[in-house]
């Protein structure tokens, strides 16, 4: 990935202070508990749900498998379609691609369909850095983009802000980038939508580049799928001349037939609707009917390595649909802009540190970011198991650190912290395999048992502070079972 929030602190201490906003977390309760009540509601009206969670989970995994394969033929379908087909290993690489394809074109502005991808690499700051202007058009988004922000939520990227703040962004900022804000706007979500449409029609009918990622590639045809609720996607992928979409490429999928999972699975997932209200594929250019030019990036930027962890594999089925963010209490309190990534949440938690590796501080912390209540894994409509990946990164950061690939295996690299965590977990390996000291000690824990503090020392107060240390035993089970049960070999 491109790197971490310029200046962004481990987890803790961003959450730390996120949980002190008060206004922060009135809005993230309010969104999350109602968009997870919508879509519990909405999960419940189909009565194979459990079958299409695991047709989708077992599309993705057979896709994973067999990706290499799936790239060249969605490379060959593409270019038959008159399409033309980039190759990006990292978000410099792809950045460059892009940055040179709008040049090419010779104009100075392009306009966006929300993307992950892109804001994975960080391609609105490269191109502002090249003397092109990249707006917005997904409501959220603009949001965003005016308030000088950073998305905090997959779906509803501006979950943290609430009307007042809305109409306040708009009223300050619109003027700025374009047609100002009605006067006398008010709060309401009918006007502060109406003010985003004026504000975005005109640039919509003057831009004649645009860029997009794509919820799924379909490898059969060389298609593209986007599918959105607003509408503002599907302005942006017809009216420009030129259309560029930047893609990761976990996105694919082998045939169209594939579709009919996700079509039924994402929309109740993400926005709880039955299907989404503005579904666009495209493949390739067509003569007198969308853009004349199509560019299709395909992006690795630490895929590769991820794929080749067989564990933490499983992060890239995720279809971005948010449910694990709207039902994880961590999540709900500390917002996500505590998790310095573009990928908030628990899938972000996991995805992230694969991407980006243990390096920095920030995404050593972020498999940490989780109280393992599997509310996450119980919501995902690909069944992904992140517990068990968190589990997973959580040992790579005490034992290895930094993973890295060769060949075909994933291997660590000695980690700089988390000494003292190593020594207590070496100490316990040798005391299990020498029983004798193990019994000796456990006896005199417990002879010793009424001094024994109720809460940890030093930095074991972040633990304890909230919990008692569970109380040593009268008597060791060994001990115990041999006078009760007149058993011998005790130290076995």
């Amino acid at each position: 990935m491109s790197g971490t929030y310029l200046g962004m602190p481990a987890f803790p201490e961003a959450a730390r202070e996120a949980v002190a906003d008060r206004t922060l977390r009135g809005n993230l309760r309010h969104a999350t508990h109602t968009i997870r009540a919508k879509r519990a509601k909405a999960v419940t009206e189909l009565s194979d749900w459990a079958e299409l969670r695991e047709a989708g989970k077992r599309i993705k995994d057979h896709t994973l498998r067999h990706l290499d394969r799936c790239l060249v033929r969605l490379e060959e379908s593409v270019t038959a379609a008159g399409g033309v087909v980039h190759w990006a290993a990292d978000a410099a690489e792809a950045n460059e691609i892009v940055t040179e394809l709008v040049k090419a074109t010779g104009e100075s502005e392009v306009v966006k369909v929300k993307s992950m991808a892109t804001q994975e690499i960080g391609l609105n700051e490269a191109l502002e850095a090249a003397g092109i202007r990249a707006y917005e058009t997904d409501l959220a988004e603009l949001i965003v983009q005016l308030g000088k922000d950073r998305p905090s939520h997959i779906l509803v990227p501006a979950i943290h802000r609430n009307r007042g703040e809305i109409r306040d962004i708009f009223r300050s900022e619109m003027g700025e980038w374009g047609r100002p804000a009605p006067e006398g706007l008010t709060d309401t979500p009918a006007a502060l939508a109406e003010a985003a449409r004026l504000h975005l029609r005109e640039k919509f009918l003057r831009a004649k580049v645009g860029i997009s990622g794509a919820n799924f590639m379909v490898a059969e045809t060389g298609t593209m799928v986007v599918v959105e609720s607003e509408g503002n996607g599907r302005m942006c992928l017809t009216l420009p001349e030129t259309l560029i979409s930047v893609v990761g490429i976990e996105k694919i999928v082998p045939t169209w037939r594939d579709l009919e999972v996700f079509l039924q699975t994402l929309p109740r997932s993400s926005t709880a609707e039955r299907m989404n209200p503005y579904t666009s594929t495209w493949t390739g250019t067509t003569d007198q009917d969308g853009p004349g030019t199509f560019h299709l990036v395909l992006l690795d930027n630490g895929r590769s390595d991820t794929l080749a962890d067989e564990v933490g594999r499983q992060a890239l089925r995720c279809i971005r649909c948010s449910a694990c963010l709207n039902v994880c209490p961590v999540y709900e309190r500390a917002g996500g802009h505590a998790y310095g990534s573009v990928y908030p949440g628990p899938i972000g938690a996991i995805l992230s540190p694969q991407l980006r590796g243990t390096g920095s501080e920030i995404d050593a912390s972020l498999p940490y970011a989780s109280s393992l209540c599997g509310a996450c894994y119980e919501v995902c409509p690909v069944a992904i198991d992140i517990p068990e990946v968190l589990v997973h990164l959580r040992e790579r950061v005490v034992q290895g650190g930094e993973a890295t690939r060769a060949g075909n295996k994933v291997v660590l690299r000695p980690a700089k912290g988390h000494a003292a965590e190593r020594a207590a977990m070496r100490a316990a390996r040798w005391a299990f395999t020498h029983p004798g000291a193990l019994r000796t000690g456990q006896r005199a824990a417990s002879r010793t048992r009424r001094f024994h503090p109720r809460t940890l020392p030093g930095p074991g107060r972040a633990w304890s502070g909230s919990r008692d240390l569970p109380p040593v035993p009268a008597e060791p089970f060994r001990d115990w079972w041999q006078r009760t049960r007149g058993q011998k070999g005790g130290d076995r």
